[in-house]
């Protein structure tokens, strides 16, 4: 246990890993671009440098935490010094924020913000890049790219793909694939956690939103929507009710104010993927043949069985996701329906995940004809952007 004075107050620490920690326990905001708690220290981008009392410059982020140290967070030294770090991020860095993904959520925006940045001294000389568009999950954008390193280490440390990687140097350097290829070519699982972890719009969701509303604006089309049960808890957040409230019943309301016909609860086929896996166990059990046995239900967790360990398999289970479950008995439900009305049924499933984006794609889940049982997948912040 020691103490550290930090802008005049004495604050105490005992395991904090770094002193970045230790002074926002403290209640004092520092910027970070490239830190992110759960993965390595990376200390890219130097905006929470603090000043110490010899006047020397450290990045808090890297800087163990040592008894009697004294630092300042704000100096005049420090507030020049951020301004001018993030001033070069905007000039290397394409900026229709308007436009962007992330407009109103993006980190290097709330900086810029924050430390008055009005105008950009510099020229972007950067040539632009093509944005790949490829994953039915993600679109990367190379443009906005700051070079913080999250989404390289996301991949790499806490999926073990490590599908994303820096490539170049100085001037040139650039994060991408290997080779430069399309996401859709590399091992990517669709899991989304690189596009969590990136504070601009260079990694983001592959929206399907424009392709919803022309549904919803078509009389000749019933559209049908099934809920995961994360969901209901998550818009509510959204939409500033308490944390872990069930907001089922708001969400069902707007939806079918939005247009949507009929709205199912996930929960049900959930039910019914339990029940065909236990039954599955059981008989393996009795044949003491592929076991341990692994669920299917997470179409990332699938994808990374096929590309990175084909050995498992055989341990997969051959039940459905829910999603794929309840979708299938959906579109048969309305088969008969749609030739006595005229009308074709357009299945939504509303998901927590990018991933389920990549599951509704895949080959194995479209009926005799070549129609995909779930027609598109809308995660939650898509959701929550129709309703707004």
């Amino acid at each position: 246990m020691g103490t550290i004075t930090i802008n005049g107050k004495k604050v105490e620490f005992t395991d904090e890993k770094n002193v970045l920690t230790i002074i926002r326990k403290a209640g004092f905001e520092v910027p970070t671009l490239c830190y992110q708690p759960e993965l390595s220290i990376f200390g890219a981008c130097r905006l929470c440098m603090v000043e110490d009392d010899r006047g020397r410059f450290f990045a808090s982020c890297s800087e163990e935490p040592r008894d009697g140290m004294v630092i300042y967070t704000h100096t005049e030294r420090l507030r020049k010094n951020r301004k001018l770090i993030v001033e070069l991020l905007l000039a290397a860095h394409c900026r229709d924020c308007t436009t962007c993904d992330k407009h109103g959520r993006c980190k290097l925006q709330k900086l810029a913000y924050q430390l008055g940045i009005n105008n950009v001294r510099f020229e972007n000389h950067r040539e632009i890049q093509p944005v790949d568009f490829s994953s039915p999950a993600i679109v990367r954008d190379p443009n906005k790219c700051i070079l913080c390193g999250c989404c390289v280490r996301a991949c790499s440390e806490l999926q073990g793909i490590g599908v994303l990687a820096f490539a170049h140097r100085g001037t040139d350097a650039t994060v991408t694939t290997a080779f430069d290829r399309k996401m859709a070519m590399t091992n990517c699982v669709s899991c989304g956690q690189c596009r969590v972890v990136c504070p601009t719009g260079a990694l983001t969701i592959h929206h399907n939103m424009t392709d919803v509303w022309q549904a919803l604006g078509d009389k000749n089309t019933r559209v049908v929507a099934q809920i995961a049960p994360a969901v209901r808890v998550a818009i509510g957040e959204a939409f500033g009710l308490p944390k872990g409230e069930n907001s089922m019943g708001k969400v069902v309301a707007a939806l079918h104010r939005m247009g949507f016909d009929e709205v199912f609860d996930t929960a049900y086929t959930a039910d019914l993927t339990i029940m065909e896996e236990s039954a599955e166990f059981l008989e393996r059990v009795k044949a003491g043949a592929n076991l341990p046995l692994m669920t299917s239900c997470c179409p990332a967790w699938v994808k990374y069985v096929e590309n990175e360990r084909p050995e498992f398999l055989k341990n997969l289970s051959t039940a459905r996701s829910p999603m794929q479950m309840f979708a299938s008995v959906l579109k048969e439900n309305y088969r008969k329906k749609d030739a006595e009305d005229g009308r074709t049924t357009f299945h939504i499933a509303i998901m927590p995940c990018t991933a389920k984006k990549m599951e509704a794609r895949r080959e194995e889940f479209r009926d005799a004809y070549g129609v995909p049982y779930v027609d598109l997948v809308l995660t939650t912040q898509e959701v929550v952007q129709m309703m707004k």
